[in-house]
């Protein structure tokens, strides 16, 4: 692997542990709450947000009145003006729970810098691969921080990996020999693969099965015969398959081919990467019918 790269995965394989410990001492918070009876979880979405972030620094400074606090909410939250005032009953919070709330709370925003410091510093070391990004970006799913970490446990230069199943199966995304009473067995019965490379993917995955896209569509289709973690893992193989593609053809793009014809098997061409073209008027006309 060139230094460069080497260089951009220690920085990004540092933030993934940053943003890993910033949802863990948030989800440590969310369990304070509920120690001291607040529900907050159960009506607002994001507790850390601008609205939830009011409402626990009152709380620390002394705020107990479920009617005040309720009133910090803004937009579309003070719909559930109701609800928060249920959910603000600050009968059972101490001054120890807002002692180490503020802690906890410090220690979040303390991360949060932390990682856009590295947000930052990644940028610049990924300046000379603009154009790998960009065409990754395209891919349902992802985004600039899901290209970066790709980048860095990757590279760019496929001529590591002959096809795109020599990196699928170094990736241990490559489908199991086979599996009896849960036990796997075969040559690839070991190894969890890159743990770096599967959190992104899986990210990454999860995102595409919310969209009005093909890999959404082919998510949403598997979760209907199997686990929801099986179908992610086909996805995460999809994605890796066309970042192959695309990072071995450095003019190619990704559009998603709109206006598939029925055929399953065009489609299944288009998604596996056999159909990408350098522009989208080029992919359509590649596409038969």
């Amino acid at each position: 692997m060139p230094e460069d790269i080497r260089r951009l995965r220690t920085h990004t394989r540092y933030r993934r542990r940053l943003t890993q410990a910033r949802t863990a001492e948030k989800d440590r918070c969310e369990k304070l709450l509920e120690d001291a009876h607040l529900k907050l979880s159960s009506v607002i979405s994001d507790i850390h947000g601008v609205s939830g972030r009011d409402m626990l620094r009152a709380i620390i400074a002394g705020e107990r009145n479920p009617e005040v606090l309720a009133q910090m909410a803004r937009t579309r939250m003070r719909r559930k003006i109701a609800q928060l005032r249920e959910a603000l009953d600050c009968s059972f919070f101490t001054g120890d729970h807002a002692f180490v709330l503020q802690m906890m709370l410090d220690n979040i925003d303390q991360l949060t810098a932390q990682i856009a410091v590295l947000d930052e510093r990644i940028a610049i070391l990924c300046e000379p691969y603009e154009r790998q990004l960009a065409q990754l970006d395209g891919i349902p799913g992802f985004g600039v921080r899901t290209a970066q970490d790709l980048i860095g446990e990757i590279g760019v230069d496929m001529a590591a990996f002959p096809t795109a199943g020599h990196l699928c199966s170094w990736a241990r995304l490559a489908p199991r020999v086979r599996e009896s009473a849960g036990r796997r067995k075969g040559k690839n019965a070991t190894g969890r693969g890159n743990p770096y490379i599967g959190g992104t993917l899986g990210e990454a995955a999860a995102g595409a099965g919310r969209t009005q896209t093909f890999p959404g569509a082919k998510y949403r289709r598997l979760c209907t015969r199997m686990p929801k973690k099986k179908a992610q893992g086909a996805i995460m193989r999809d994605q890796l398959v066309i970042t192959h593609a695309l990072l071995s053809d450095p003019g190619a793009g990704y559009w998603g081919a709109p206006r598939l014809p029925d055929s399953p098997s065009i489609r299944m061409d288009v998604w596996k990467g056999e159909v990408i073209a350098s522009t989208e008027e080029e992919l359509l006309s590649r596409i038969p019918g």
